[in-house]
């Protein structure tokens, strides 16, 4: 006997969003097919809850309320200035990057600076789509991830612009190149975004990728971001992800990675403000003697929730994977890590590590850790674990009794734990970006 499963009041009303704006959302036939596709799976699938394993943690048909009208109409967009989108990168608005930058999902021309990005082809995501023949328009619709994941299918459904990035084979990229989301405006929005970045053989680059809101503008927000990479032979790209907010936005987000022959993919993410946070992660290694170093590191206070899950999938023989990601836990906070492993059958000489650390500031903070080794091949090195632990009283004391205040020997310690995570980032002035994050996060105490 089937049961008809109940259909929630943000399910209901994404349903209702969809039909309203599909005509409004870019790209031709092929794409406005697919779109169609990916919502008739989302009704299938509905929100993912805690009876679906991966996602027993993150119940979005519980924490899911409602849901927030999408952002179609720019005209925010074209209001932003440049002075907003340096108070609103922070940290951020120091490195000197070519920059393609959006507004509520939107391409802000005025607001990006391209110009001297020689040997990269980077553009608006919706312009392709409209320009491309179908096959090719059909393509950048695709997603590599899980094939029944509800956020990759809305994303899909709900897509209005995002980055596609080209670079050139054998081409080093002189400075990061960054793709910033920005959320302007006082009305509630949703914004649904998509990156397709694809670097040429032998090629190096560093994209910075950030999510972040002018001052003023609405906490109730939801984001869907999407970024597919595919990196070919040899090729060496670094990419780190900020997503920091004030504290009441979701923020749903998936990474699918394709690593070619001896390509090297160095990723971080740093996560911090987020009312509600999921980051996916999936890596396929296509190609023998591929190296991921993958991190990140998380700060989360009063309720807020960050999950990271991730999917490493070594499906070729002597590929490397190292993952570190540190979470520091405040007040009634929960942080959670999935993190899989799987060697496949053929993939011998595979060398896998993986570890993830929790600092809990309070007794009513949760950590809840998940690591999973699924290993079918016998000549390998894999291992993997977890650790959750409070400050340590002994160092507080050694701090304190040389003179340092309670709060300071506190925020040194912090700033210490997460500080392994931090310097998995090798470009330094992304790096202090970063470490000037965690100190304004510090500097709003602890409990």
């Amino acid at each position: 006997m089937n049961v008809a499963v109940m259909k929630t009041k943000a399910e209901q009303a994404l349903a209702q969003a969809f039909e309203a704006v599909q005509a409004k959302l870019p790209g031709g036939a092929a794409v406005k097919r697919a779109r169609a596709s990916a919502m008739g799976q989302f009704g299938t699938l509905g929100l993912p809850h805690r009876r679906i394993e991966e996602w027993k943690y993150t119940d979005l048909r519980v924490a899911l309320k409602e849901a927030y009208a999408p952002a179609i109409d720019n005209n925010v967009a074209g209001k932003t200035t440049v002075a907003e989108l340096i108070v609103a990168l922070g940290p951020l608005a120091h490195i000197d990057a070519h920059r393609i930058a959006f507004v509520n999902g939107h391409c802000c021309p005025n607001l990006t600076d391209l110009e001297s990005a020689d040997g990269v082809e980077v553009k608006p995501l919706a312009g392709a789509l409209e320009a491309a023949p179908e096959k090719i328009a059909e393509g950048l619709m695709a997603a590599t991830g899980p094939g029944k994941d509800a956020t990759i299918a809305l994303n899909t459904a709900f897509m209005t612009d995002g980055a596609f990035v080209r670079i050139a084979a054998n081409t080093k990229l002189d400075k990061p190149l960054l793709i910033v989301f920005v959320r302007a405006g006082r009305d509630p929005l949703a914004a649904t975004v998509r990156n397709v970045i694809v670097a040429g053989a032998g090629s190096e680059a560093t994209i910075l990728e950030a999510h972040v809101a002018v001052p003023g503008s609405t906490h109730d927000s939801q984001t869907n971001a999407l970024t597919e990479i595919t990196l070919s032979d040899g090729a060496r790209v670094a990419h780190i992800k900020v997503a920091a907010d004030h504290g009441k936005a979701v923020h749903l987000a998936n990474w699918n990675v394709g690593l070619s022959a001896d390509a090297t993919y160095a990723a971080f993410q740093f996560t911090s403000g987020q009312g509600l946070a999921r980051n996916q992660i999936h890596v396929t290694f296509k190609g023998e003697g591929s190296k991921l170093d993958l991190s990140g590191a998380y700060l989360a206070r009063g309720s807020e929730h960050i999950d990271t899950t991730l999917v490493v999938d070594h499906a070729v023989p002597r590929c490397e994977s190292r993952e570190l990601f540190k979470g520091v836990l405040d007040g009634n906070s929960r942080g959670i890590f999935q993190g899989k492993i799987i060697v496949r059958p053929d993939a011998q000489k595979t060398d896998g590590k993986q570890m993830a650390q929790a600092l809990m500031l309070s007794p009513d903070a949760e950590f809840d850790s998940k690591p999973e080794l699924e290993i079918y091949a016998d000549d390998v090195v894999c291992g993997h674990g977890t650790t959750s632990a409070q400050l340590d009283e002994d160092l507080m004391f050694y701090c304190m009794s040389r003179g340092i205040p309670e709060n300071e020997a506190r925020a040194l310690l912090i700033a210490s734990f997460i500080g392994e995570a931090l310097d998995k980032v090798a470009h330094e002035g992304i790096r202090t970006a970063l470490q000037a994050y965690a100190e304004e996060w510090l500097s709003g105490g602890q409990s």
